[in-house]
């Protein structure tokens, strides 16, 4: 099973992020950061869900729980 850290590493490289760059978008210091790519610590649950909505992948993707990085979109009268 994909790692959450492979996978957030994976997304930053496929725009063009650095390190210290991702930090800042999340308001992390850079070893904060690094933490998460190295597997050393994950992110909180509101960190979690930053960073599915940055980078437009569902919770599930990152975790490494499905292929699939669409997210389920509500429909307009709330409903999945």
């Amino acid at each position: 099973m994909i790692k959450f850290s492979e996978r957030l590493k994976k997304l930053r490289q496929e725009r063009g992020l650095k390190q210290r760059e991702m930090a800042e978008i999340c308001g992390l210091k850079l070893r904060g950061y690094q933490c998460y790519e190295y597997a050393t610590s994950c992110p909180d649950f509101d960190g979690l869900v930053f960073l599915a909505d940055y980078f437009n992948v569902s919770t599930d993707y990152l975790l490494g729980r499905t292929d699939c990085r669409e997210m389920n979109q509500a429909a307009p009268d709330g409903t999945a």
